[in-house]
């Protein structure tokens, strides 16, 4: 039997076993509960208090998202417009990047170490296919680059 949300207690429960399970930024969390049925206004509301109360955080959601990602071996690029789709400022994303003072050189060699054993390239082809497994979990060109020339720590 689904649970209807029509009163601001069941909005606000129902926000909290979402964020039970995980960070959830505004956003996000806002078209879960409009998905599941809930009033703009309770939504508005009910997500204000939950900020008011520290239980929602944009700050800590993109910790976690930025941590979580970069640990799935993703680098900057897609991390930053992974975030942006999801409705959060360019600004709070750049800065949860930076204060994340994650190596983003050594999350490269650590995902082409996984994907590739550490085999450099040994053609023209290996080495596109390799840029380009790189390329889409969004580390930086140059960077990559450097790693397939075996100059990563230059």
């Amino acid at each position: 039997m689904p649970i209807i949300l029509d009163t601001p207690g069941a909005v606000r429960r129902a926000a909290m076993d979402l964020l039970a399970r995980r960070e959830h930024g505004r956003v996000e969390l806002t078209r879960k509960l409009r998905r599941r049925g809930a009033a703009d206004e309770l939504i508005e509301a009910a997500l204000d208090r939950l900020s008011e109360d520290g239980l929602l955080s944009e700050a800590r959601y993109l910790e976690a998202f930025v941590s979580y990602r970069s640990r799935a071996g993703y680098g900057p690029l897609r991390i930053r417009e992974e975030l942006t789709q999801r409705g959060l400022d360019h600004g709070d994303v750049e800065q949860a990047l930076r204060d994340s003072a994650i190596d983003w050189r050594e999350r490269l060699q650590e995902t082409w170490q996984r994907k590739f054993a550490g085999e450099m390239p040994s053609d023209a082809r290996e080495r596109a296919q390799q840029g380009r497994f790189l390329s889409s979990r969004g580390y930086p060109p140059e960077l990559i680059s450097r790693l397939l020339r075996g100059a990563l720590d230059d």
